[in-house]
């Protein structure tokens, strides 16, 4: 069965109930969702900085705690190999955005992004969109 790991901004727009996220997550099923560590951060420091703090990092804790979470050092050695292959590329991508990515590549998992176009520099990333907009 595929597994997906959601990024940052997927996560922002189910928890919003935006974009029919939520419609796709229940169409491949809760359980063979993922997200990273870099994730659960990201997703933090959101809702410090939000209008709603305290609503927020409850928000965020509840859905953490009904998702996998993928350890960071999952992605170590992908992440060492897809920095010094996009170094000498002249292609970096931003370091947090890197995990993420590479934390799908390392666990054999599709990497579930708005953010396709940065991504897909990663080697051996495979990437859906589930986001809908208009």
């Amino acid at each position: 069965m595929k597994r997906y790991l959601l990024d940052t901004n997927i996560c922002v727009h189910f928890m919003c109930q935006k974009f029919g996220v939520d419609e796709h997550i229940e169409k491949v099923g809760w359980e063979h969702c993922c997200i990273s560590e870099v994730t659960v951060a990201e997703l933090l420091f959101g809702a410090e900085r939000s209008n709603n703090v305290e609503r927020n990092l409850q928000l965020v804790t509840d859905f953490c705690q009904d998702i996998k979470v993928i350890p960071l050092s999952s992605a170590l050695c992908c992440y060492a190999r897809s920095k010094a292959a996009l170094y000498s590329q002249e292609t970096p991508i931003e370091d947090l955005d890197l995990f993420i990515g590479c934390t799908a590549v390392a666990n054999q998992m599709i990497m579930v992004t708005e953010n396709k176009k940065h991504l897909e520099r990663i080697p051996n990333i495979e990437i859906e969109n589930w986001v809908h907009r208009g």
